[in-house]
């Protein structure tokens, strides 16, 4: 009698299923390499078509015009930049107004949208209404008619410069954007910013210990007015001592426009109000979902031990309503950094605009171009979502979950 016959049915099928599945696993595995062989032919025939087309039309390939000239201005730009500079700087200009246009959107969405979550969750029956209402209509209305909107109707219906709005004389607003004194670094400048750097992180330190004293042993530590005299009262210390920080150049109204101060355009202005009410309404629906899944027990837990209403909210439910609100709050955040490059309807001076728009136009490097601005995106919305996990898995493993 043969080995396999003297062994249990069982077994002998057991290793008739290991024999297939090894088959199989290796037929898998070829399956895989021709895939990723088809994948890499298809690549290959796609560049070398494309470097066939370009050469055909007598386009320069490569990156090296990103060393040319680029021979035209940008309105708005936070590193100093003329027309002589090269496509590299204007790359440069236009990805520094993509993140500031994004993070001010992201900042003003945030707080914009759990203000009208809580609104809507709020017992004031008018505060429900309004927080429904603004939902209703703002995330149902297409976000380039907004950006269109608040250029267009509101902001360009504004006075010119000449008869713009004044703010107790220091700050002016007109069709032209929004004119406001700007500071000068003094000698004092540098220790002002030391204190009150020094300021905030010692503040958030307090804030963390506080919170440990109150949920590892219950103690409530009263902590603001040492956090007023970190923020406040230690800047104003070196100011006695080391003079003013900065002085402050006041605009003032020369022809037939301002001179002098800093100067908000209107594009950027009615971007960042569009985006931020938009993605509000969408950030306020999230909220008020994560707060509804946490279990009203723990409000009525909260009230039975003398805390507030907000009180609970703050310190029991938006905890645990955190692991809810962060996935969905992190796709608000990337719609709304790639929703920025609509800037280009209303001329704002983003990496779309003045990158993917104008210089394309202007050295015909279609692919190097289009390619740089897909990479910005996509490092931006990675860099994003990176930054939001490892929140999101602090806020789990604080709460034990």
């Amino acid at each position: 009698m043969s080995t396999d016959a003297r062994k249990p049915p069982a077994q002998i099928a057991l290793r008739i299923r290991r024999a297939l599945g090894g088959k199989a696993g290796w037929n898998g595995v070829a399956v895989q390499l021709g895939f990723a062989a088809v994948l890499g032919w298809i690549g290959y025939e796609i560049i070398a078509n494309a470097r066939t087309n370009l050469e055909t039309q007598h386009i320069a390939a490569g990156f090296g015009f990103l060393r040319n000239n680029a021979g035209f201005d940008v309105n708005q730009t936070l590193i100093s930049y003329t027309g002589s500079d090269t496509f590299l700087r204007v790359f440069v200009v236009g990805l520094l107004n993509t993140l500031v246009v994004s993070l001010v959107g992201i900042i003003f969405a945030t707080a914009l949208g759990f203000v009208v979550a809580l609104c809507r969750l709020s017992p004031n029956w008018l505060l429900s209404r309004v927080g429904e209402i603004y939902v209703e209509i703002i995330r149902n209305l297409p976000l380039l008619f907004q950006i269109l909107f608040w250029y267009l109707a509101v902001l360009a219906a504004l006075p010119n410069p000449r008869a713009s709005i004044s703010l107790f004389g220091l700050v002016f607003v007109s069709n032209r954007g929004l004119v406001i004194p700007r500071p000068i670094g003094e000698a004092g400048f540098e220790p002002f910013l030391a204190a009150a750097a020094f300021g905030i992180l010692a503040s958030l330190a307090l804030r963390i210990q506080a919170r440990r004293a109150l949920f590892r042993e219950g103690r409530m530590i009263r902590i603001w007015p040492y956090v007023l005299g970190l923020l406040f009262a230690l800047p104003l210390l070196t100011m006695l001592v080391f003079g003013a920080p900065f002085a402050l150049e006041l605009p003032q109204l020369k022809g037939f426009n301002f001179a002098g101060g800093a100067r908000i355009i209107p594009e950027f202005v009615a971007l960042t109000l569009a985006l931020s009410i938009y993605t509000a309404a969408f950030i306020a629906e999230i909220v008020r979902a994560g707060i509804l899944s946490v279990h009203k027990g723990q409000m009525e837990a909260g009230s039975s031990l003398g805390l507030s209403r907000g009180t609970t909210l703050r310190l029991i439910v938006m905890p645990q309503a955190m692991r809810v609100i962060v996935p969905p709050l992190t796709n608000q955040y990337l719609n709304l950094t790639k929703n920025s490059s609509l800037a280009v309807a209303i001329g704002y001076p983003d990496l779309v605009s003045v990158f993917a728009g104008t210089s394309l136009s202007q050295t015909g490097q279609a692919i190097e171009i289009i390619a740089m601005t897909m990479g910005v995106y996509l490092a931006l919305s990675l860099a994003t979502s990176l930054v939001m996990n490892i929140y999101g898995a602090r806020l789990n493993r604080s709460l034990g979950a």
